[in-house]
């Protein structure tokens, strides 16, 4: 979980998703292809951040701050907490 919340993209898909709630993956305006978007979702849910809802064709990624806070207490909201200059 700590490598997959260690690139500064993945933060920022994190804090996204803190913020918004449930989004798509091609609703981020990000400077980088969709293909490594994809690769960085694919990161995330597989380490248990987010957890995702198909409907149809799309897939919905979320956070899963509240699993993610009974395994690691502290660890989802110092992450949120980060000042996003220092990264």
């Amino acid at each position: 979980m700590l490598h997959a919340l260690a690139d500064p993209i993945r933060l920022e898909i994190v804090r996204c998703l803190a913020e918004a709630g449930e989004r798509t993956c091609g609703t981020y305006e990000m400077n980088i292809a969709k293909s490594t978007l994809s690769h960085h979702f694919k990161v995330l849910r597989e380490a248990g951040v987010v957890k995702v809802r198909i409907d149809g064709k799309h897939r919905y990624y979320s956070l899963r701050k509240e699993d993610i806070e009974t395994a690691f207490p502290g660890l989802m909201s110092s992450i949120l907490a980060i000042d996003k200059e220092r990264w």
